[in-house]
Order: structure tokens, then sequence, then C-alpha cells
């Protein structure tokens, strides 16, 4: 059984590279074992961590749920100076989503589910797993 995860970003410049990921995500890092590295609880149990290194080509993206990708695209334009990224649709995905990349290459997204009853049961079924 997997009750947890965790994912990592490495970032060239870590001090650099923390203001980004708590820019991003709108929060200190949860946990912070030592020099180098943090970690972020993104939804409980769900753990990106960033630490300092060499990026990976060619990874991802980590694409995040959010409830109005619009508006956290015009939040990243103007807090972190991305470029404006394309989001997408689908008539058979039931999600719009995004991607874009951090300042030292590593892939990241958001999606937004196109059915906002949906977006509510799903964010209801992952506090119910959470607290049981």
């Amino acid at each position: 059984m997997i009750f947890e995860m965790t994912t990592q970003v490495r970032v060239s410049n870590f001090d650099e590279g923390r203001k980004w990921y708590e820019t991003l995500l709108n929060k200190k890092p949860d946990f912070i074992p030592h020099e180098g590295f943090v970690e972020f609880e993104l939804i409980p149990g769900c753990w990106l961590q960033i630490a300092e290194g060499k990026p990976t080509e060619g990874n991802g993206p980590l694409r995040l749920g959010v409830s109005n990708i619009e508006s956290e695209r015009e939040r990243l334009i103007k807090e972190l100076k991305i470029d404006k990224f394309e989001i997408n649709s689908r008539p058979e995905v039931p999600v719009k989503w995004g991607t874009f990349k951090d300042p030292w290459g590593n892939h990241l997204g958001f999606f937004e589910y196109l059915d906002k009853d949906e977006e509510k049961k799903s964010i209801k079924n992952n506090l119910e797993r959470t607290f049981n």
C-alpha cells in the first residue's frame, strides 16, 4: 500500500531556488533537514523536495491542481517573471492544463478541472482519505 509520495527537483542556486518555490507555492518549507535541501508538503502526504544540485534534463512535468489556472498563470508571470504559457484543453480530457519551466529548466505545470462539481468531489475525497 502506498500512503505517501515525494518528488524532487534540483536547482543550481539553492537560495534563489528556495525563494522561487516559496513564491510558487505561497508558503515556506515544512521541513528543512539540512543545508541545501527543503521539503514542502503540498497536500497531506505529498511532498516536493527542492535540492541543491544539477537539474535533471527532461524531467516532469510535475503538474499541480489549482482552482483557477488563468489567475495562477497571471500571478506567476507577475511575481516570478515566467513566460506566459499556453493553456490547453481537449474535449475528451476533463481538465485544462499548462506547462512552464522554473529558471533551472525543471518542467512544472498546473491543471484545473473543467467540471467544478468534480473538483469539489476530488478535494473532498482527498481530505477524507487523509483523515480516515
